[in-house]
């Protein structure tokens, strides 16, 4: 009998020495303890993910402000138009005058072919060289054909 009642008092001594362990092991001092150690673990990652992040952001807004130059670099050249048109304008304007030139020498160098002169012989150009309009107005750039502004 004593066997059994050593058996509960120890059985009791036990039980309340685990209940003041367990007490202990939830105390809000120990959850302190071991939230601020979860905290120190985990700390350095979550700093790691930020300075990720911000490089990440810094990245994005390169790429935003790249973007939006190319935009407005396509709406310049949407622009652009007009004045491929003016330039195209001028350039068979241009032609048109090179064709009216080409005729004109090649009338006056039929009707006027002078001999070379052998005194201007050092000179670039000779008179058979020279177009002789008769007449003609001479080119003025911005004008038109006949010369008028």
């Amino acid at each position: 009998m004593e066997d059994q009642e050593m058996q509960l008092k120890v059985k009791k001594v036990t039980d309340r020495f685990m209940e003041s362990l367990y007490f202990l092991a939830n105390e809000p001092s120990v959850a302190l303890y071991r939230l601020q150690e979860h905290v120190r673990r985990s700390l350095p990652e979550l700093v790691q993910h930020k300075t990720d992040m911000q490089e990440v952001e810094e990245q994005g807004q390169g790429a935003i402000y790249t973007v939006e130059y190319a935009c407005s670099a396509v709406k310049g050249m949407s622009n652009s138009g007009v004045h491929f048109r003016s330039i195209e304008g001028l350039l068979r304007q241009t032609i048109s005058i090179k064709e009216q030139l080409s005729s004109l020498q090649g009338r006056s160098s039929i009707v006027t072919q002078a001999p070379p002169d052998p005194s201007s012989s050092s000179s670039s150009f000779s008179s058979s060289s020279r177009v002789q309009t008769q007449g003609h107005a001479p080119f003025i750039p911005g004008s038109d054909a006949k010369g008028t502004p």
